[in-house]
C-alpha cells in the first residue's frame, strides 16, 4: 500500500554508493536544501564528495564497521551493486538502531526473468528464485522503516555512452530483442519525485518508454559517434522482457525527459 504525505518532513539524506548515479544525486539534492550524507568505498573518492559540500563517509557493507553518524538521517537511499544478503542482513541492523525512518532501495529490472512479455511491477512468484529480489523483501518486508524500490533498466547517459558498449570484435546475441534502458537525468529525476512526493511502500520499474531492436538502437548509437556498425547475430531466435514504465507515470505523475531512446543525443 502507497504511503503518501506530500508535508515532506526529510530533511537529511544519506546516500549510500556515491558513483556515477550517486554523486550527481548528492549534488542535485543539495541543490534542493537537503543536509546530505554520501558513502564511497573508496578514500580517492572522498575528495569529490567533499568538494560538492556532501558530508562524506567510508561505507563498505561487505566490511561493515559502526556506521552510526553515516545513518544520522531521515532517508537512506541504497545505491549500490551488491548482491550479498549478509551483507545486507547486517546493514540492516544498523539501520533498525538509527533515525531511518525511509529507504529507498535502488535495484535493477534484471530482477525479472526474459518472459517474452511485457513485465509489470505485478510479476509474482517467478521472481522468488532471484538472489536481488530476495535483497529487496529483507527491506520491504521490515517493520522499523518503510521502503520503496525503484527497479532501473541498464544506465546510459554521460560517461555511460551505448555505442561505447562493444569490445572489438564483439557480436550482438538476438539482434531483434529489443532493449530496456533509461538515462541518468530520469534516475535523478525519479527518485527526486518519489521523495518530494513522500510516497513510500511502492516498487516502480523506471525505463524509458521506447524499446527499439538492440539492431536499431545500437546501429543509432554507434553512428552517433562515427563508429562502425556492430556485428549482429544472424538469428531469429529472440527471448526478452519489455519493462513496463506505466505505474511511474501513474503514481508519481513523472515526466520522463528523456522517453524516446532514439532521439537521445547522450
Amino acid at each position: 500500500m502507497t504511503i503518501r504525505n506530500r508535508n515532506n518532513q526529510i530533511q537529511t539524506i544519506s546516500i549510500l554508493g556515491s558513483g556515477w548515479l550517486g554523486l550527481p544525486l548528492a549534488e542535485h539534492f543539495l541543490t534542493q536544501g537537503y543536509q546530505i550524507h554520501a558513502s564511497t568505498r573508496s578514500t580517492e573518492h572522498l575528495n569529490k564528495l567533499k568538494c560538492v559540500k556532501a558530508n562524506a563517509f567510508i561505507v563498505d557493507i561487505d566490511n561493515l564497521s559502526d556506521i552510526t553518524q553515516f545513518l544520522q538521517a531521515d532517508c537512506l537511499i541504497i545505491n549500490i551493486t551488491c548482491k550479498n544478503l549478509t551483507s545486507f542482513t547486517q546493514l540492516i541492523k544498523q539501520i533498525e538502531q538509527s533515525s531511518i525512518t525511509k529507504v529507498l532501495f535502488v535495484s535493477s529490472t534484471s530482477v525479472y526473468d526474459n518472459l517474452n512479455k511485457v513485465v509489470t511491477e505485478a510479476e509474482g512468484a517467478e521472481l522468488e528464485e532471484s538472489p536481488l529480489w530476495q535483497i529487496e523483501q529483507l527491506f520491504s518486508r521490515n517493520l522499523n522503516f518503510t521502503t520503496t524500490i525503484v527497479r532501473f533498466s541498464g544506465l546510459v547517459g554521460y560517461s555511460r555512452h551505448p555505442g561505447n558498449f562493444f569490445r572489438p570484435g564483439k557480436v550482438v546475441a538476438q539482434p531483434e530483442a529489443p532493449v530496456n534502458l533509461i538515462h541518468r537525468d530520469d534516475c535523478i529525476g525519479i527518485i527526486s519525485a518519489i521523495i518530494e512526493q513522500n510516497v513510500w511502500g511502492e516498487v516502480f520499474n523506471a525505463c524509458a518508454a521506447t524499446h527499439p531492436s538492440k539492431r536499431e538502437f545500437y546501429t543509432h548509437a554507434r553512428n552517433l559517434l562515427n563508429l562502425p556498425t556492430p556485428k549482429f547475430a544472424n538469428t531469429t531466435e529472440t527471448t526478452y522482457k519489455i519493462v513496463s514504465h506505466a505505474k511511474v507515470q501513474q503514481v508519481l505523475n513523472y515526466q520522463f525527459m528523456h522517453p524516446d531512446l532514439m532521439s537521445i543525443r547522450f
